[in-house]
């Protein structure tokens, strides 16, 4: 099958430099879905559609608990009706482009081809207590950080809240399937244990609880701003959280949900009472620099960022954490780590991690990583003002995998296994 865009997934327009893009392009909308509709909603569908209720709380069972995915598996439904309750609640939502490996086979990049041919990504993580997948959560993006592949190809619509959910049992389905790869003995060292490189840094109980063999952590980083696609993200947080046959039961300790800094989506977030780990992308702690490298700083400032991201810790209890990429001579300058840690004291103890990122080269990109005796000496200043700090680990550089990388090179690639 040729990757080449067709005219209905040809990419959305380049944004100029600075542009942000709120409002998604309109499209057709993705089949619907059970993972776009509660579980009473489900009920109410199957009855429309002239079935018994009780059937959509079977096909739940299938989807979210024995993770099936194939009619003639669902031996509990009448084969006479089997076919249309499927087609009718469980339409396929992903096709499988290619699937790339690193890391010695703990990582896994997955290329998914949506109904109206938008591409988007997402990436599994194996670690020794637990298994990470990275979800997007718009084909493309809006906000148009220069430094970021995804937001440098702009923003071709939102996803449904059933397409961000089959991300996440697409990965549960290999994992139960045992359809993975052997992790390379190179990778059973402790260094991978550190719970902060995925912006969910106290969930090593959950995560041991769970094991490897199913899905612990679930985390809105890969392609795409959440909050600009609120209803839907919050829709699939519901799914992934609630427990089977509503949805898949994982801890909403496990969830992060990432952003830029979208400070009414930050505020909304809080009132739902749902306590997912919120990371704050800031990259840079004064106004004149962030607003270069996070444009959205041009309409919610340092400060009101980091304002509302306290506001959330303050009603959930839960550590926000503050995601720095650090690049080379623009962002990693002592003072700037002084003047963070500076801004995070100054709203309290105990409420913030931050986890400085190594920035991931881009194709074509004027930025690279800082030298690591700059990026040690920048996580010592946050550490003496009392911040804990931890380097976050840059899982899958090698296929693009890695934070800020996603959709750099989706269409070119060569699949490796």
């Amino acid at each position: 099958m040729s990757d080449s865009p067709t005219p209905s997934q040809a990419p959305a327009p380049r944004p100029a430099p600075g542009q942000l893009t709120f409002t998604a392009p309109r499209r057709g909308k993705p089949p619907r879905h059970l993972a776009d509709l509660s579980l009473e909603e489900r009920r109410e569908v199957a009855a429309a559609l002239g079935h018994p209720a009780y059937r959509a709380t079977q096909l739940s069972t299938h989807y979210f608990e024995r993770l099936v995915d194939r009619p003639e598996d669902m031996t509990d439904l009448p084969k006479a009706v089997r076919d249309d309750l499927v087609a009718d609640l469980l339409p396929p939502l992903l096709t499988s482009v290619r699937s790339l490996t690193a890391d010695r086979g703990a990582t896994i990049k997955q290329v998914w081809r949506l109904f109206d041919g938008a591409l988007v990504e997402s990436v599994l993580m194996r670690y020794p207590k637990r298994v990470t997948v990275c979800i997007s959560s718009q084909a493309g993006c809006g906000m148009n950080c220069p430094f970021c592949a995804t937001g440098q190809e702009g923003l071709t619509r939102n996803m449904s809240a059933g397409e961000i959910v089959e991300q996440v049992v697409a990965a549960a389905r290999l994992l139960r399937r045992g359809e993975l790869p052997e992790i390379g003995d190179a990778l059973d060292g402790a260094g991978l244990g550190d719970e902060s490189e995925d912006g969910a840094d106290a969930v090593a109980s959950d995560a041991a609880a769970a094991g490897p063999s199913r899905v612990s952590n679930v985390v809105f980083m890969g392609m795409g701003e959440a909050l600009a696609n609120y209803k839907a993200a919050i829709g699939a947080i519901r799914r992934l959280t609630e427990p089977a046959p509503s949805g898949l039961g994982i801890s909403a300790r496990g969830i992060t949900m990432s952003t830029v800094g979208l400070v009414p989506g930050i505020d909304r977030l809080t009132a739902e009472g749902i306590p997912v780990t919120l990371a704050l992308s800031l990259h840079a702690p004064d106004d004149e620099l962030r607003d270069e490298l996070v444009p959205i700083n041009t309409r919610w400032k340092v400060d009101e960022a980091l304002d509302a991201a306290y506001r959330y810790h303050e009603a959930t209890g839960r550590r926000v954490s503050i995601e720095y990429a650090l690049i080379r001579d623009i962002n990693d300058q002592a003072w700037r780590a002084d003047l963070l840690g500076q801004k995070l004291r100054q709203r309290g103890r105990g409420w913030v991690h931050v986890n400085p990122i190594p920035l991931n080269p881009t194709p074509g990109s004027k930025w690279t990583a800082s030298r690591r005796g700059v990026e040690q000496q920048f996580v010592e200043r946050l550490r003496a003002h009392g911040i804990p700090t931890t380097v976050r680990d840059t899982r899958g550089s090698d296929i693009d995998g890695a934070c800020g990388q996603l959709a750099a090179a989706t269409s070119g690639a060569p699949e490796r296994g």
